[in-house]
């Protein structure tokens, strides 16, 4: 359960942000203006895992949050936003890309990540993801969300993918 058995067959990995990017917690100021905050690391990850790895990479997210938007524009990696089913995004992403779900990551925590997890040949997730997604992981990660889940599981694919 704590390996990626077979980096090398990872085309796509698909990113949850709340909870994941994220440590799944809003600050809301008395103008209801949003704030999150990220790992800086996870950006750094991700940057390594498109140019060393070519693994593509994108976020899909049930929110609807500009927080979302801008920290992915930064990072340079599509965003699907306010997605209400995250199984029927991830079947349309990749048909559209031409990439098969067995050769898709997927990392969430949370029980509307679970149809879209069950989808992707790979599943991973932070440590405090819910009961229903630890229990369907392949892969869990030390760390909790938004605490560097991204930045080690760059370093387990790079570790795999050089043995």
């Amino acid at each position: 359960m704590t390996e990626i058995s077979a980096p090398r067959n990872i085309k796509l990995i698909v990113y949850d942000c709340d909870g994941v990017m994220t440590d799944n917690k809003v600050i809301v100021d008395q103008n209801g203006n949003e704030y999150a905050t990220f790992h800086r690391g996870d950006g750094l990850a991700i940057s390594r895992i498109r140019k060393e790895l070519g693994i593509a990479q994108i976020v899909i997210s049930a929110e609807t949050n500009p927080i979302i938007l801008k920290r992915c524009e930064k990072l340079s990696i599509p965003v699907m936003n306010s997605v209400e089913n995250k199984a029927v995004a991830l079947k349309d992403y990749c048909k559209t890309n031409q990439i098969g779900l067995p050769d898709v990551l997927y990392i969430g925590n949370d029980i509307n990540d679970k149809e879209a997890m069950c989808l992707a040949g790979h599943r991973g997730c932070p440590s405090d993801a819910e009961p229903e997604i630890l229990e369907i992981a392949d892969w869990v990660s030390s760390k909790k969300g938004g605490d560097g889940v991204i930045r080690e599981l760059y370093r387990v694919l790079t570790e795999t993918s050089n043995r």
